[in-house]
């Protein structure tokens, strides 16, 4: 099973998803960012490593807030603080900050959708 970390990073009341790159798998489809576990990492290095290659950004990972078993992933969200640094759009199609009302209004990959409710809960 591959181990996925993704991030619920919170300003103002909305949270930042990414939409996924055509050519991979999913792709088209909203998530929220973050990125595969290598061997030996923690969760917590992963999302922070993975942040800073795919956004620019500079986060810390402050709390677990649950996981979810899908189509041979094991992803695994976090809530996030950025340290520095505002997202840029480098390897997504695009990005967003949503408030809670507007989540359905993008279609989201199957695995995150049951972590969207752990986020503003």
């Amino acid at each position: 099973m591959l181990h996925v970390v993704a991030a619920a990073i919170v300003r103002d009341g909305r949270v930042l998803a990414a939409q996924r790159p055509l050519e991979k798998r999913e792709g088209g489809l909203w998530e929220l960012p973050g990125g595969k576990v290598e061997p030996g990492e923690t969760e917590q290095a992963a999302l922070e490593r993975e942040l800073l290659e795919e956004l620019s950004l500079e986060v810390v990972a402050i709390e677990r807030l649950g996981e979810v078993a899908w189509n041979g992933l094991r992803l695994c969200c976090w809530r996030c603080g950025v340290v520095r640094g505002e997202p840029v759009l480098s390897e997504h199609l695009a990005l967003r900050w949503l408030l809670p009302i507007e989540l359905g209004a993008v279609a989201w990959a199957p695995a995150d959708v049951p972590l969207l409710r752990l986020i503003f809960d």
